[in-house]
């Protein structure tokens, strides 16, 4: 039988149920270790991945998606292969997003993403939070409980980041859709993680934002998205639009399994923990040491990635240039060296916020304040409604005998689905604020389509404008590069195409769309 600690963690669905064996089997050989007949290192001590991730001169981010295991599509040569990175940068995945990038690339558009991330910004972001908060708490306390990660965790954060980043409320239905079909990132079905196939959720989703970007920096509005579409680096350079557009897709695309999965894991402690949901409910502001070590035991992110650049060491070991490193956050936040008791839940362990959960250094989760605030304003709102949560023992189990799915990604450490029974408070009344809802759909008419207003999506949906689509444009709808231009419009679309769509040809579209 093959020790635990030679599985291989990258394919392994048994490593996915319960990853924290297979990193203690790991650790068990010492804070840095490579397994037999790998060519990687794995990091489980807690000191050893803050010397990784804070050392950016020496290790590289740029395996930061494909992982540890996948192997790099050039042959390291000499004691420094930065310019070897630089050269191969767009043959590795994930290698133009900001999550994989280095040195003054990522500090540029780090600057940007920052903006977005403000106390001030988050201050007024919280107002909807609040308002969404209330009203999804008591819907689903009135049902009596819902399945928690798709029916409330995925939409809500996606809605949380569509209210920051300011998408329109006609199109927030869209991206809740697009963001439930995405496979997560790190996928074990190595063929989800194509983030350059026009069908990718990603690519789609970026087209959208490609069309707001641009009409916000041809037509700036009083809004976040002219704000974002318009912004400069910190020496007033102006950045390229596609920049602008990969940052806002992953936020919406990666930066929300964070949170969602965090509201999932949450809630499987205040069900199995005894007594923990009555203090919380006794004393609320003790939610935030919750998620902290929620974070700790259960993170959303098990792993990170990086590669050594230059020759190195971790602590006394030595490191060539071209070493793939697996980051195990999941295992340094279970150090026995770091942390007393480490694998117990202490909901007033000290120093609680030094965990890596949202990883250390330059490379860490921008979107953490985020995802505290969110994540604790639900749980406050579904604890004043309750006076019970529990899991569904039909479909998960005893309290000491779950039965749970988690999704199959080497990254995420997340629940695929959680199915939660709501006892309502004495007197609460749950019927929900009278509040605009945060998704409302768009009202049009046929004298409305044109091809500088209407989306190209709009367009193909409708069977009627869809024949005069394939009337001008013979084959336009099966075309599979419009995936990432259904958010665009055909005047905007002609900026890049003016052969395909010249002025004449819109214009005679107009004509057709305008006599429906």
């Amino acid at each position: 039988m093959t020790a635990l600690e030679e599985r291989d963690y990258f394919t392994d669905h048994e490593i996915l149920k319960d990853p924290y064996s297979f990193f203690e089997a790991v650790r068990a050989h010492g804070p840095v270790y490579q397994p037999p007949g790998k060519d990687y290192l794995i990091v489980t001590g807690f000191d050893e991945a803050l010397e990784v991730l804070k050392n950016n001169a020496d290790f590289s981010a740029i395996i930061g998606l494909q992982g540890a295991s996948a192997p790099l599509p050039f042959e390291p040569q000499g004691s420094d292969i930065t310019a070897q990175i630089e050269a191969h940068r767009d043959q590795i995945l994930g290698g133009d997003l900001l999550v994989n990038y280095d040195d003054d690339l990522h500090t540029r558009m780090r600057s940007l993403l920052n903006k977005l991330f403000t106390p001030s910004r988050l201050k007024a972001n919280e107002a909807f939070i609040q308002s969404y908060s209330d009203e999804i708490a008591r819907t689903i306390t009135a049902k009596g409980g819902c399945e928690l990660i798709k029916e409330v965790a995925t939409p809500f954060v996606t809605l949380v980041i569509a209210d920051l980043l300011g998408v329109p409320a006609a199109d927030r239905q869209m991206f809740m859709d697009v963001i439930e079909a995405a496979p997560p990132p790190g996928s074990l079905d190595t063929g989800e993680n194509d983030y350059s196939s026009p069908d990718h959720p990603l690519v789609v989703m970026g087209g959208y934002f490609a069309n707001y970007i641009q009409d916000r920096r041809d037509n700036p509005q009083d809004d976040i998205l002219t704000e974002f579409a318009r912004s400069t680096f910190p020496d007033g350079s102006v950045p390229d639009t596609i920049e602008l557009v990969k940052m806002a897709t992953f936020l919406f695309g990666a930066g929300q399994d964070t949170s969602a999965k965090l509201l999932g894991n949450s809630i499987r402690f205040i069900t199995d923990q005894p007594g923990l949901q009555d203090r919380l409910r006794a004393d609320p502001s003790l939610i935030p040491q919750l998620l902290e070590e929620v974070l700790r035991l259960e993170g959303s992110t098990k792993q990170t990635a990086r590669l050594a650049r230059r020759d190195t060491k971790i602590g006394d070991l030595p490191v060539p240039a071209g070493t793939r490193i697996l980051v195990a956050l999941a295992a340094a936040n279970r150090d026995p060296a770091r942390w007393d008791n480490p694998g117990a839940f202490e909901l007033d362990r000290p120093k609680i916020k030094e965990h890596v959960a949202f990883g250390r250094g330059k490379h860490v989760c921008a979107g953490a304040p985020l995802a505290r605030v969110e994540v604790r304003i639900i749980l406050e709102k579904m604890l004043a409604y309750t006076s019970n949560i529990d899991l569904d023992e039909a479909v998960h189990g005893p309290r000491g005998d779950r039965v749970l799915d988690f999704e199959p990604s080497f990254i995420i450490r997340g629940l695929s689905e959680l199915h939660v029974k709501l006892s309502p408070a004495a007197g609460v009344d749950l019927t929900p604020a009278s509040a605009e809802p945060a998704v409302k759909p768009q009202e049009k008419t046929a004298s409305d389509y044109s091809t500088a207003k209407t989306r190209i999506g709009e367009l193909l949906a409708n069977p009627v404008t869809l024949a005069v689509l394939d009337r001008h444009f013979p084959g336009m709808s099966q075309d599979k590069r419009l995936a990432m231009a259904k958010g665009m419009t055909l005047r905007s679309v002609q900026k890049f195409a003016p052969g395909q769509f010249s002025d004449a040809a819109l214009d005679a579209v107009d004509a057709d769309l305008a006599a429906i």
